[in-house]
């Protein structure tokens, strides 16, 4: 009888370190897991996302027209994303999903990425790049319209940012085609506003969000494309078609999500931090794969902007200690 007792009590503990041994295993691994997702968010973003703006540039000079090329591109992406999700039993969005993922979709891909791939029909991919490296410093300014205005740090980096894009506009690029410009000042500064605003939208969970955004973007894309009159004038060559393939897969399925995913867990200004490496990647590409050119002016637009963005960062950092600390 007392031997029974003491197996049973003996049992009963091994069972309690177990439990605990199991939750404190959990407890271990789930910050561990969701910061090597941030990382791996991060690096997709910084090197796909800086690989895009020569895919687009291929793209669209190989025969896509621009808005045509985004909305097939998203509504490839977006349909397949959302099917094998709806396959694996997530649940589809809400009405009001829809609506939220419409809003941040037109905001993001459409005046976002889709006006980027209509300057690209002009701009070189690297110019390209530096000028939408602006958009942190945007992101900043938006972030304290909502209610969190810039501290003295990213207030510098602001104006400096600015002052980048002022001389941004003396490459020949945008000075023979001010259309360029003013598209890449419209896309980057929709793009800022999307990426603060979506943090206060009711948007699907997960990888169903990018996959809502992606199929009503790119519908609304294929509808611009349709009233600006767009016709494919020639078949697109091969080069084109395998670009407009890797914007599919990589540029919007893997990058695109890990973009929502950084969104849903860092700040801001962590999550557009791209814009530092994007321009590096960018430029690199276009030298080595179209020989683009790329003059002093460009490169020291290039070291202001980062500058820049490095200043916003580093404020943000700042107040969030401040806000923490008290």
């Amino acid at each position: 009888m007392g031997t029974a007792c003491e197996v049973e009590v003996e049992a009963v503990h091994q069972a309690q370190d177990t439990g605990l041994s199991h939750r404190l295993k959990e407890a271990i691994a789930g910050p561990a897991r969701n910061h090597l997702g941030i990382v791996l968010a991060l690096l997709a973003v910084y090197v796909i996302w800086g690989s895009t703006y020569l895919a687009i540039r291929v793209a669209v000079l190989g025969g896509f027209p621009p808005f045509m090329m985004a909305g097939v591109r998203f509504i490839i992406a977006g349909a397949g994303l959302y099917a094998f999700l709806r396959l694996r039993g997530h649940a589809g969005p809400t009405p009001r999903q829809w609506g939220a993922a419409a809003m941040a979709g037109c905001l993001l891909l459409v005046a976002g990425n889709g006006v980027v791939s209509f300057a690209e029909q002009w701009v070189a991919s690297g110019l390209t790049a530096v000028w939408v490296a602006i958009t942190p410093v945007w992101a900043a300014l938006f972030a304290g319209l909502l209610g969190r205005w810039p501290g003295r740090l990213e207030w510098a980096g602001l104006f400096l940012g600015i002052a980048g894009v002022g001389l941004l506009n003396l490459e020949g690029d945008f000075q023979a085609s001010p259309v360029g410009a003013v598209a890449l000042t419209v896309a980057t500064v929709c793009w800022a506003f999307g990426s603060v605003w979506s943090q206060k939208l009711s948007l699907p969970s997960g990888l169903m969000a990018s996959a809502a955004e992606m199929l009503v973007g790119g519908v609304v894309l294929a509808a611009l494309s349709l009233i600006s009159g767009e016709k494919l004038t020639r078949v697109p060559d091969d080069q084109a078609l395998l670009a407009l393939a890797y914007l599919i897969v990589f540029g919007s399925l893997v990058a695109f999500s890990a973009y929502l995913y950084l969104l849903k867990r860092v700040r801001p200004s962590l999550a557009t931090s791209y814009a530092y490496v994007n321009p590096v990647v960018a430029v690199m590409l276009g030298v080595v794969l179209l020989s683009e050119h790329v003059t002093a002016v460009g490169i020291a637009a290039m070291i202001m902007i980062v500058l820049a963005v490095a200043l916003v960062a580093a404020g943000r950092g700042r107040s969030a200690r401040s806000e923490a600390q008290e």
